[in-house]
């Protein structure tokens, strides 16, 4: 399982719950119990503690992760394979942008479904669909560049939002309801510490440095990276430019889906 810094969750993640409508068919408001799985520094779970009079367990795998979470009743180190709870335990199991992350994503959910008496739901991305608009004219096409490579190496299913309910249906659930919307990242002056660092790691290409090894699964030669990092740090440099004016902006739209499946 791929693992992630509590400050990359919480600047992916930034914004994306101010508009809750998407969670309607979690029915939060009537549950007494809800699991977040895969809860990382804990984004979904204040949400979720905002949103249900129930109790809320935030679970991880990551010790230093989950000591981030602080609108949990209950934290637990654990699997998502192999939950530390008894069956039954809540009436709703949740997780975001964790089984994009797994090598089984359909363990999961059934170890999802022995946990919940009643609803299990996953809000997952399709990577594939991402689209960029830069003021940097080559910054929409080198980002797609890299993610097609990346999504065409990296060992699990980033584009998993795009067919969640049939993970679900393979895991047993019944009644199984899918919804896709999007969640759109501004970037604009003035600029926040996150945005600057982000600009200066495209102009020196560390995140493909990162990714060379999944890059070259996605079929992409030694030659073909070094280009795009040449390519990328070039960008790179550009946006940083336009940050020292104002000038810069970027919006990022993903989509992701909110899935739903009862337990039989």
């Amino acid at each position: 399982m791929r693992r992630f810094s509590a400050k990359y969750l919480e600047d992916t993640r930034r914004g994306m719950w101010d508009d809750r409508r998407a969670l309607a068919p979690l029915s939060l408001r009537d549950r007494e119990h809800v699991v977040d799985v895969g809860c990382g520094s804990g984004e979904l779970t204040r949400v979720l503690a905002a949103e249900t009079p129930g109790a809320v367990t935030a679970v991880d795998a990551d010790a230093d992760l989950i000591t981030h979470v602080d609108a949990a009743d209950d934290r637990v180190l654990g699997d998502a394979t192999r939950l530390p709870l008894v069956s039954n335990a809540a009436d709703l199991v949740a997780c975001q942008a964790l089984l994009i992350n797994l090598p089984d994503p359909v363990d999961a959910v059934r170890e999802f479904a022995r946990v919940s008496s009643d609803l299990v739901a996953a809000i997952e991305p399709d990577n594939s669909g991402v689209d960029v608009e830069s003021t940097v004219p080559a910054e929409a096409a080198l980002t797609r560049r890299a993610r097609d490579a990346y999504i065409a190496g990296v060992e699990t299913d980033v584009t998993l939002g795009s067919h969640t309910d049939e993970v679900f249906a393979d895991a047993g659930l019944v009644d199984v309801e899918t919804r896709r919307h999007e969640h759109v990242r501004e970037t604009s002056a003035p600029y926040s510490e996150s945005d600057i660092e982000t600009a200066q790691r495209k102009a020196t290409g560390a995140r493909l440095r990162e990714q060379r090894r999944t890059l070259a699964r996605g079929g992409l030669s030694e030659d073909d990276i070094d280009a795009l990092r040449g390519e990328w740090r070039e960008m790179g440099r550009e946006v940083v430019e336009q940050m020292q004016t104002g000038e810069y902006e970027r919006r990022t739209t993903i989509p992701f889906s909110v899935t739903v499946g009862h337990v039989e």
